[in-house]
């Protein structure tokens, strides 16, 4: 074996043993991920968006009333979303329902879930979901059109400052419909 081809092994080798590094680093960063974006969202307030909110205090507050704005998006789903009431007044401590309509406008079933978004960012934790279509994947078939509720309640411990919460709803596609 000549002095070249030796020299070119031990490159070889050791741009083998730098790819499986770095690939064994990717496969760990990739299981750490998941608890650190819990770690995140649980400092930040962030709540686990597929299970029900626990109200606290179920007294309504009958001296004031907050404006909950609805909005519907979708990211790259060939899907029409929309609340069917955009804007609705209710009293903090107040269990409310709302609708959204979705249709699938594809010509195959798909299957899509909704992450909610709030603004201000802090109203999030005064605004309790009951029940909501964001808590489970949707599939929705060729030409369906589905109407979804969200429950809610706003804690009637918001600041008074809190007048107005914009709860937007975006859709994206998942895996989950089997096609």
């Amino acid at each position: 074996m000549s002095e070249n081809q030796g020299e070119l092994q031990r490159s070889n080798r050791t741009l083998l043993v730098r790819l499986c590094v770095v690939a064994l680093a990717m496969f760990g960063f990739g299981f750490a991920l998941v608890p650190f974006y819990e770690k995140i969202c649980e400092v930040t307030g962030i709540r686990n968006i597929a299970r029900a909110d626990v109200p606290m205090n179920t007294q309504i507050d009958t001296t004031r009333n907050v404006r909950i704005e609805f909005d519907a998006n979708v990211r790259n789903l060939p899907w029409r979303f929309k609340p069917a009431t955009p804007i609705v007044s209710v009293r903090p401590g107040e269990v409310t329902q709302a609708e959204f309509e979705v249709v699938n406008n594809e010509t195959r079933p798909i299957t899509g879930q909704a992450i909610p978004s709030y603004g201000p960012q802090y109203a999030a934790q005064y605004f309790r979901k009951l029940d909501c279509f964001c808590f489970a994947k949707q599939t929705l078939q060729p030409g369906e059109t589905r109407k979804m509720p969200v429950v809610f309640v706003v804690d009637p411990a918001a600041p008074r400052e809190l007048t107005t919460i914009s709860l937007s709803y975006t859709f994206f596609e998942v895996e989950g419909n089997g096609s």
